[in-house]
């Protein structure tokens, strides 16, 4: 199969949908599928022009106002018809797309090749953090554009499901994210990184994720003060300085890859997830995997990933009060939190990428077969974990 994955954001960039592309990268490899990744450019001179067997092509882009390393490609339809029609795909895979992949929405639509877009980052929701709420319904028009165009629509959870297809978005189906239960596992769990982090024997409550406006790491502060504890912030952004100030009592890290990331994460006692703006959250899944349980906000992503009262607990948005409670409930009682590790940890042994990546593959066969989406009721798909909050 040819395959263009027109990506929104891509190396040295680091982040979910970045993380998301490189897996489905190793997949189509193994396959010996011939791959384009497009993306946007960027000032690294060692960005390489080749990754796991794709050859990648890069767009000029400009920085984002206030986050500097993410770039946004300049340009119109024309040019990425222009390499489309040269490439001849037989699929575009379109990861979350947003500028970049509107373009491509459109030139592959000219072109007549179908297109599965990937609804990864919900942009909208943004603007209200970022200060530009005005902006939140033109964000919309724009999400509901491209996937109005496209072939198929995947979504990451039931809340993103429901959301699209409650905007009138069709032929929309569940594709989830895998996770790499050899890399993070509770074998890797450190007590000399531990010891490192918390030199007086504290329990960790550990947050791993872009230090940005999005993510709402400040309201962590609401866990100031929780005796024996230490809270350490994994990551890097723009945000950073602000929470050093904000976080007084935390330890920071800065952004963590590879093995050491997976010691990191396998090394805390309890992750803490409070962004309310997560399609899935990759994570909350690689703490699980890593044995630790978590407690997260009850909205988007989490609720199909976190089990209450099983797996870790969920907390009404905005209720840090709630939060700091739920924390309080796992650190105070370490046979409760042991329990709740191995019920995590056993939740997602399935969900591997080669797994996930098969189904994408499907999806791309069904997209150029011209099968329909099957008809989904809003609330058809099955959650992983449970939806119901806490009383």
């Amino acid at each position: 199969m040819r395959i263009a994955i027109v990506a929104e954001s891509f190396l040295p960039l680091m982040n979910g949908v970045t993380h998301s592309i490189l897996r489905v990268l190793d997949h189509l490899q193994d396959r010996g599928d011939d791959v384009l990744v497009i993306a946007p450019s960027t000032p690294d001179a060692q960005a390489p022009a080749q990754v796991q067997g794709a050859a990648v092509q890069r767009l000029p882009a400009v920085p984002l106002a206030g986050y500097a390393n993410v770039r946004v490609a300049m340009g119109g339809v024309y040019r990425v018809k222009r390499i489309l029609a040269e490439y001849a795909p037989d699929v575009v895979h379109l990861a979350s797309p947003f500028v970049l992949g509107w373009r491509a929405a459109q030139a592959a639509h000219q072109l007549g090749i179908p297109t599965v877009a990937v609804y990864q980052t919900e942009v909208p929701s943004y603007a209200g953090r970022y200060g530009v709420p005005f902006l939140e319904n033109w964000a919309w028009n724009r999400v509901e554009n491209i996937h109005l165009l496209a072939t198929r629509t995947l979504v990451p959870s039931t809340f993103a499901l429901n959301q699209l297809r409650g905007r009138g978005i069709p032929r929309v189906q569940m594709w989830r994210r895998g996770v790499d239960t050899a890399r993070f596992s509770p074998e890797k769990r450190d007590a000399g990184w531990r010891a490192s982090v918390a030199p007086g024997g504290q329990r960790i409550i550990g947050y791993v994720g872009r230090l940005a406006v999005e993510k709402q790491v400040e309201d962590l502060a609401a866990l100031a003060g929780i005796p024996n504890t230490r809270l350490v912030v994994v990551g890097d952004g723009p945000q950073r300085a602000a929470l050093e100030e904000a976080l007084p009592a935390a330890v920071f890290t800065g952004f963590l890859g590879g093995d050491d990331l997976a010691r990191a994460v396998a090394s805390f006692d309890l992750f803490v997830h409070p962004g309310e703006f997560e399609t899935f959250c990759q994570t909350i899944q690689e703490a699980m995997a890593s044995g630790v349980p978590v407690v997260a906000t009850g909205r988007g992503g989490p609720l199909d990933l976190v089990e209450n009262s099983r797996t870790g607990w969920l907390y009404e948005p905005g209720d840090l009060a709630g939060m700091r409670a739920r924390v309080q409930d796992l650190m105070g009682d370490d046979a409760k939190r042991r329990a709740f590790a191995a019920a995590a940890h056993d939740s997602v042994q399935a969900r591997t990428w080669p797994v996930l990546c098969a189904e994408l593959v499907r999806h791309y066969d069904d997209v150029q077969a011209g099968t329909a989406s099957p008809a989904v009721s809003a609330g058809a798909p099955k959650p992983w974990g449970s939806r119901r909050l806490p009383a």
